[in-house]
């Protein structure tokens, strides 16, 4: 009888692991107490992560020693990958210090930079001492033989270290189902890189379409056939989901505008960088620095009304803005310095939409102002200029000697300006109850609901070209800024085709809690003496209370 209780002990016991074990393989639940929900991941990252159905190895650069903000982004970015692996077990990552193997730290930040992954250098400060510390704030996710390089740290101009590693581990979450999403999901969506009516040429917008094919397919397009077969032109505009013109310098024909607004009322999506005044920088670069900037008719006026907006031929002249960058000497002693310069407006939001949540500011130059009209569409204002602002008509000379002069804050009234206006719903054609260019089948009156988005500045899209070789879009060479353009377009994209998935999780706030260094320096000796005499003096309480006692119990 004594056996029998054993045996069925034992297999009770057997019974109850099984099931446990069973249960655990087939029942996975994981609890985040943060009041954030930091590590709870959203619904867009946990689709992105569960269709990994191949090894995905994520190679992470932030291993070493480095100051504590940069200890708090490796550990939210461990926590991070551990929820990514918990989730896919395909998911792999691992912890590199690229520095471990050489004693040369300029080599191997050479070897990052040539690879487009730049360190950072920070300011370490420590017991009141100032140093300086490399830091590669990046990782590379792999997946067979395609390669994504992952950028952990946002620039943010202005910013602490804290500040910026704050917005960085906000983006966490993003940076990878975005690095993720490029390896699992092959491209499907067209875009169109519209021709023929002197847009910014190939080198100039490089960069952003560089980006936008690890999306998209990408393909340049004319309207140069409209003259010939508008039709057929209209039906290959019609296989593209979007199109981007990019900062047109040549007027558009009836034709071609009629082309397009069939494009929109056939569901087409756009995406304008386009301008009502010329100007460029490269016009005060002469003997007197000065050049006049005109107004620029792109027949466009009648276009754009009929959708409930108005580009005006004025320039925007913003406080908020980032410097001009001017040479002075000759040869080896010819230095860069930044002057302010008030017709790059460095924009702000007026609102959270998703397109412009949690970025940079996006730097224009020579801007234009959007006004909105009443009708059936939604439009969003989603970039403005700093309340601070003055808008100057056209034509007008602009002059370098405004770098040398203070600026007449009193003259500074006419408050934020509409720079970027994101326009949503049911679109009227432009030529509804109007003589039509030329006759096409089937033409449309309304459209489908589509967006487009216009932008009054075509050098938002623009990236510098040094020695022959487009720069990253946003970044500022000779002042080592990068603002927030590329990404600004980048979500607009996303946005406009319906990828909203990697928006909702960009937008996902985060609350990081960082320690006070002045307070922390100023207060070091009192938690040193907290941490260790207070232990010691508490045990030794307890030790002497003990012996006291026992000695009390037994003594008797």
């Amino acid at each position: 009888m004594k056996n029998y209780t054993i045996y069925k002990t034992l297999f009770l016991w057997l019974i109850g692991i099984v099931a446990i074990n069973f249960i655990a393989a087939n029942f996975f639940e994981r609890i985040d107490l943060t009041q954030d929900q930091r590590y709870t991941l959203s619904p867009a990252a946990m689709e992105i992560v569960s269709d990994a159905d191949s090894p995905v190895v994520i190679e992470v650069f932030l291993e070493g020693n480095f100051p504590s903000e940069f200890r708090r982004l490796r550990n939210e970015t461990r926590q991070m990958l551990e929820e990514f692996s918990a989730y896919n077990s395909n998911i792999k990552f691992t912890f590199i210090n690229p520095l471990e193997e050489s004693n040369d730290a300029e080599a191997v930040a050479q070897k990052f930079y040539q690879q487009g992954m730049a360190p950072a250098r920070v300011s370490v400060q420590e017991n009141g001492k100032s140093s300086e510390a490399l830091v590669f704030p990046w990782a590379v996710a792999r997946m067979g033989d395609q390669k994504v390089q992952i950028p952990l740290l946002k620039n943010k101009l202005g910013a602490t270290e804290e500040e910026r590693v704050s917005s960085s581990v906000q983006q966490l979450e993003y940076a990878f189902a975005n690095a993720l999403n490029k390896l699992v999901y092959p491209r499907k969506k067209k875009i169109a890189v519209m021709r023929g009516n002197g847009e910014l040429p190939d080198a100039q917008i490089a960069s952003f379409i560089k980006t936008l094919q690890d999306y998209y397919f990408m393909a340049p397009f004319t309207l140069d056939s409209v003259a010939i077969n508008p039709q057929k032109t209209l039906q290959q505009l019609s296989e593209f989901d979007l199109i981007i013109e990019a900062k047109p310098t040549q007027a558009f024909t009836e034709k071609e505008k009629y082309v397009l607004d069939q494009y929109m009322m056939q569901g087409g999506k756009s995406l304008w960088l386009t301008e009502a005044v010329a100007m460029e920088t490269d016009s005060l670069l002469n003997p007197s620095g000065r050049a006049f900037a005109l107004p620029r008719d792109l027949n466009l006026g009648d276009f754009f009304f009929s959708y409930g907006i108005r580009i005006n031929p004025v320039l925007i002249n913003d406080i908020y803005s980032a410097p001009i960058i001017l040479a002075s000497g000759q040869g080896n002693n010819t230095r860069f310095n930044p002057y302010p310069w008030f017709y790059s407006p460095l924009t702000t939001s007026p609102n959270n939409h998703p397109i412009i949540n949690n970025i940079e500011a996006v730097k224009f130059e020579y801007a234009n102002q959007i006004d909105t009209l009443q009708n059936t569409l939604e439009k969003t204002v989603l970039l403005s200029s700093s309340p601070q602002t003055k808008v100057e008509g056209t034509p007008r000379e602009i002059s370098l000697d405004m770098v040398s002069r203070e600026p007449n804050l009193a003259a500074y009234k006419d408050g934020e300006q509409p720079l970027a206006v994101l326009l949503e719903g049911n679109f009227t054609s432009v030529y509804k109850n109007r003589i039509k260019p030329f006759e096409i089948e089937n033409p449309l009156q309304e459209s489908e609901g589509t967006k487009m988005l216009v932008i009054a500045d075509g050098d938002v899209i623009k990236n510098q070209v040094q020695r022959g070789k487009p720069l990253e879009l946003g970044f500022e060479p000779y002042t080592g800024n990068t603002y927030g353009n590329k990404e600004f377009l980048l979500n607009a994209v996303n946005y406009m085709l319906d990828d909203n998935g990697l928006i909702d999780i960009r937008s996902k706030e985060i609350s990081i809690a960082f320690l006070d260094d002045q307070k922390t320096l100023a207060e070091r000796e009192k938690w040193q003496v907290i941490n260790i005499v207070l232990p010691l003096i508490v045990l030794g309480l307890f030790a002497f209370g003990f012996n006291y006692f026992r000695k009390k119990k037994y003594l008797k």
